[in-house]
């Protein structure tokens, strides 16, 4: 089954419904201009929350120097950087690093294919003031190209809805749902999230 992992989580609670049912991953954000932007103590306890088996991400918009810090402070499994950040900055990088990589256009494949092969790539909405959790679908064609050619995490405005037609347009590594799931930014809707997880679970069979 594909992986999921649910994005933009603020809550103990949250997180432990989208662990039971079924995330490999919840992403934790820590770009201060975001409506989702956890503290460094509330992380710890979402952290220290999860069931084994169950990744943190930590997610960073320029921030390299601070993902290093928090990462080991709060205990995160991975980072994710969703700036501009350089490749030279993060590809020694002590952490499993995934790198968001905005869909506009056939340009896409190339900055895809600049990413380390170590690190794994993530295709989101362009937007250059949310920096995810847009809610816009990308251009599931030129994904599900890039996911021929790497272990590829498909974002950018699934839904309970459109979740199996994705999966089955792009056959991505992973998803990453943030506004997706919520009632309210930061707030996941658990019913929703019981609906995608159920369409993904459909789509694998």
């Amino acid at each position: 089954m594909t992986h999921v992992k649910i994005c933009g989580i603020t809550s103990v609670g949250d997180a432990l419904a989208a662990a039971d049912l079924g995330a490999s991953a919840v992403g934790l954000v820590f770009w201060p201009s975001s409506p989702r932007c956890l503290d460094r103590r509330r992380a710890r306890e979402i952290v220290r929350a999860l069931p084994p088996f169950v990744s943190a991400v930590g997610v960073f918009v320029n921030q390299v120097p601070e993902a290093e810090e928090i990462g080991r402070e709060v205990g995160l499994s991975a980072v994710q950087f969703h700036g501009d950040e350089p490749v030279a900055a993060y590809r020694a990088f002590p952490f499993p690093v995934v790198k968001a990589i905005p869909v506009r256009d056939a340009s896409t494949l190339e900055e895809a294919a600049a990413v380390p092969p170590e690190a794994t790539v993530l295709l989101d909405a362009h937007d250059r003031v949310q920096r995810g959790g847009t809610g816009r679908v990308v251009d599931w064609t030129i994904a599900a190209t890039i996911s021929r050619r790497r272990r590829t995490i498909l974002s950018g405005g699934l839904t309970p809805l459109n979740v199996a037609a994705a999966i089955a347009a792009v056959a991505p590594y992973a998803i990453d749902v943030s506004s997706g799931v919520e009632s309210a930014p930061g707030r996941k809707d658990h019913g929703k999230m019981r609906e995608l997880f159920a369409a993904v679970c459909g789509a694998a069979r």
